[in-house]
């Protein structure tokens, strides 16, 4: 059983690795919720889990958006996010073009079906950030290098998006993004220029202190959580490596924090 949630509050729920579900209000939205490679390194989303996301069942019912940050196989499965489309015919996609192109690949015909419940994100690195609206959504989007730029993955379409649900949470995350501050120095009035609920970067922003300035000083979210986290980090912060205890880590499926 999926640990209960508190009523009227603005909620996230960890699935594995980047995999998250939030909700606000009447507005749910899930991040990078479908993959099958672990790289023998990290969470996958638990059968139970899965199940439940496929059959619209609590915590899943009435997801309203289905985020991918990039087309890498520890977030992105192509055959199994179109498998969700086809069995949630209310949720929209939004993705990188290179992940929607990932499923063309595949499924041609079947994603042709779906098409109008897909929003294909191209953006190049430092181009301005792009915003969609649909219903209960504000969806704002900025390609920010994959982590290891400039001397890998530079090719990868890493979407950081930032998320507005029922107008009034609003929620970051951060795919696998670079922790350098040039990228977000880019579009700094950007960053600065919404009020931002909570932040979902990957662990390693905490492990510099260049990754620390862009939360604080760019993104600047009430709380920051850290995802993609090694499965063999204790969930415990005492018995964590030092650099690690002090911040906040998903790191056991099914677990639940208070947006607002």
């Amino acid at each position: 059983a999926q640990p209960a949630e508190p009523s009227g509050v603005a909620t996230a729920r960890y699935l594995a690795n980047a995999g998250q579900r939030v909700t606000s209000g009447a507005t749910k939205a899930v991040f990078d919720p479908l993959y099958r490679n672990d790289f023998g390194r990290y969470e996958l989303v638990p059968d139970e889990m899965e199940r439940a996301l496929f059959a619209g069942d609590p915590p899943f019912d009435g997801l309203d958006a289905v985020f991918i940050s990039h087309h890498h196989e520890d977030h992105f499965s192509a055959i199994d996010v179109l498998r969700l489309l086809e069995a949630r015919p209310s949720l929209r996609l939004y993705a990188p073009a290179q992940a929607v192109e990932g499923i063309r690949e595949i499924a041609a015909d079947r994603l042709d079906a779906v098409m109008d419940r897909v929003h294909a994100i191209a953006l190049e690195y430092r181009d301005a950030p792009v915003t969609l609206e649909h219903g209960t959504l504000l969806v704002e989007a900025v390609r920010i290098p994959h982590s290891g730029w400039p001397e890998r993955q530079q090719q990868v379409e890493n979407i950081a998006f930032r998320v507005t649900l029922d107008a009034e949470t609003t929620v970051v995350h951060l795919g696998d993004a670079d922790a350098s501050d040039a990228h977000f120095a880019l579009d700094g009035a950007y960053w600065s220029g919404r009020r931002t609920d909570l932040a979902l970067p990957p662990y390693w922003f905490f492990l510099s202190a260049e990754g620390r300035q862009v939360l604080e000083r760019r993104i600047a979210p009430t709380r920051s959580i850290g995802v993609h986290v090694p499965a063999d980090v204790p969930s415990r912060p005492s018995e964590r490596a030092p650099e690690l205890r002090e911040f906040d880590l998903l790191t056991q499926p099914g677990e639940v924090r208070t947006i607002r």
